[in-house]
């Protein structure tokens, strides 16, 4: 998968009170990098707690649920967008809908 776009992980690991998900966004970023999804199916079998919230987002869990990205997938261009990043409680502010 193509995943647009990594500036926006390091930008997030890089600000002091989110350095801890340094490791945890790189893991990810490889994984999907590696990944072939033509299905929500296919994410739930590497991500087994995956979310789909609808409009093709998916909500990923990162660093134990500390923190929430949530992407939108294009399957039939393999294109993984990240429409948002931050900890749990900055997602319960937003529409992962819509994002």
């Amino acid at each position: 998968m193509r995943i647009l776009s990594r500036a926006a992980l390091r930008e997030f690991w890089e600000q002091p009170n989110y350095a801890d998900s340094e490791h945890a966004l790189k893991a990810w970023y490889d994984e999907v990098k590696h990944a072939i999804w033509q299905t929500p199916q296919d994410i739930k079998e590497l991500y087994r707690h995956a979310s789909f919230v609808g409009n093709n987002r998916v909500v990923f869990n990162i660093h134990g649920n500390k923190y929430r990205l949530i992407a939108a997938i294009n399957y039939e261009f393999s294109m993984v967008y990240i429409r948002f990043l931050g900890t749990h409680a900055e997602y319960d502010r937003v529409d992962a809908a819509t994002v």
